[in-house]
């Protein structure tokens, strides 16, 4: 049992997926735990019995005072920096850490290796790409698993009793943010967009925070060459303390100079990690080994092809990898055919950006978009996307964001806009585009917004988008 928690007056703040495994590990340790929560819902006094039966002591609808003694918080990744809660520490001098620096300071607790790292953090496509490196890590033959803002705790796999090779670590910015001493073994920042700006305050700081994933890696840090945000990936690159001999390595959808990976004539090849890279090239796969092929997916295949080859993986594993890898739900996935027309459910695309490379993998759209703009502005992805819209369809309570950005950037295209608000509303909107489809286009729901107005979340809108299709083909 480490000294430094023995006896540690300990605040975890926020119960939940992060809160509660970080309350019982500490509380395994030794260390005095005190759980602090905002809320007092069912939930909430279900996770709080269940953790004072263990001894923890539980303190429900007060996430903003400083308990007595605290000489540690361990918080939950989404609590803003600005909460009360965190200046009192700033000025008790209590150092903050989320559960993954507790997880990575855990790391060969009980004697075995510590497993390495390759992280992988960008505004979308996180969670394709972390999957992605898990299925070419496993075709290696190496016990691994794909851990972290995935929705697999990291407490649970540092801790636990499986004994693992390497992990395929997703994180937040917000979980960055809080993890001040980790070093991964590899890195990717997988592009870079404005968003959760109310919560890091400036596109500048949430930058930052993404780019913490670089500092001190030991042999690759994994950039997007053809990303033309600033900062880019590879400005971030730049920035990070690094260990001696650590390579910067791009990964791009076109040909591939030295110490990048790309595509040539409809195969992934890798000119990093083979000898002679000014002049030599490995095949990796296919094109269509990649599913789905769409650019942006494409990418994320080669940014875990990237961090799986700096960790020595063959390129016959990437292949078989990429080749077993099946995306989760919602996530540009085809729904079905009907009358010529295919029917795309990316209800994942939350966010302009997602939304922009969704778009981008059709040639003739019926868009069907809208939400909650969580303070988007849409007239550079309707700007970019104007060519290929053969119709769009709006719902949700943001929708006339939308309605004027296509008005100003693209006024031939026809609009259908749906002014109701119930979950109902996908129905309709799926027979709209059906009546403004042709055969060979693409059907798209890319809303390109949060769909909590409407449906619990975006797996419930996907599925309604789903089920409506289905109802077309009945």
């Amino acid at each position: 049992m480490p000294s430094e928690f023995t006896g540690k007056h300990v605040t975890v703040a926020g119960l939940g997926v992060s809160g509660v495994p970080a309350a019982k590990v500490l509380h395994g340790l030794g260390a005095h735990v005190t759980v602090v929560n905002d809320g007092d819902d069912e939930r909430a006094r279900a996770q709080a019995a269940e953790l004072e039966a263990l001894g923890v002591t539980v303190r429900l609808g007060d996430g903003d005072t400083l308990p007595e003694g605290t000489e540690l918080i361990v918080t939950a990744p989404g609590w803003k920096p600005t909460k009360p809660l965190f200046t009192a520490a700033g000025q008790a001098g209590v150092p903050v850490w989320g559960d993954v620096e507790l997880a990575w300071r855990l790391r060969g607790l009980d004697g075995r290796k510590p497993a390495p790292w390759l992280a992988v953090t960008g505004t979308n496509g996180k969670t394709t790409t972390v999957q992605m490196l898990a299925s070419i890590l496993k075709a290696a033959g190496l016990r691994t698993a794909a851990v972290g803002n995935i929705g697999v705790s990291l407490l649970d796999a540092v801790t636990g009793e499986e004994e693992y090779d390497v992990l395929a670590v997703e994180l937040s910015s917000y979980q960055l943010h809080w993890a001040p001493s980790l070093r991964a073994h590899s890195a990717a920042v997988l592009n870079l967009a404005p968003d959760h700006l109310d919560w890091h305050g400036s596109m500048e700081a949430y930058a930052a925070d993404k780019g913490r994933i670089y500092e001190g890696n030991q042999v690759a840090c994994v950039y997007n060459v053809d990303a033309t945000d600033k900062p880019s990936t590879e400005d971030l690159v730049r920035a990070a303390d690094v260990e001696e001999g650590c390579r910067a390595i791009g990964f791009t959808l076109g040909t591939p100079g030295p110490s990048q990976l790309g595509v040539v004539e409809g195969l992934l090849v890798d000119r990093a990690f083979v000898e002679d890279r000014q002049k030599n090239a490995q095949e990796l796969a296919e094109v269509s080994d990649v599913n789905p092929p769409a650019p942006h997916n494409i990418a994320n295949a080669l940014a875990a092809a990237g961090l799986a080859r700096a960790f020595g993986v063959s390129a016959a594993a990437v292949r078989d990898g990429l080749r077993a890898f099946t995306p989760d739900a919602h996530r540009i996935a085809h729904v079905a055919d009907v009358d010529g027309v295919a029917y795309v459910d990316d209800s994942k695309a939350t966010n302009t950006h997602a939304t922009e490379a969704s778009l981008a993998a059709y040639e003739s759209i019926v868009w069907i978009a809208g939400g909650l703009a969580k303070g988007a502005t849409f007239d550079e992805l309707v700007t970019g996307a104007a060519k290929r819209l053969r119709g769009a369809v709006l719902i949700g309570a943001d929708r006339a964001l939308i309605r004027e950005a296509l008005a100003r950037h693209a006024p031939e295209v026809p609009v259908v806009d749906l002014d109701q608000t119930d979950t109902g509303a996908m129905l309709q909107a799926v027979q709209e585009a059906r009546r403004l489809a042709r055969p060979g286009d693409t059907v798209l729901l890319a809303p390109a917004c949060a769909s909590m107005d409407m449906f619990t979340n975006y797996n419930q809108r996907g599925d309604a988008f789903a089920q409506a299709v289905r109802e077309l083909g009945a």
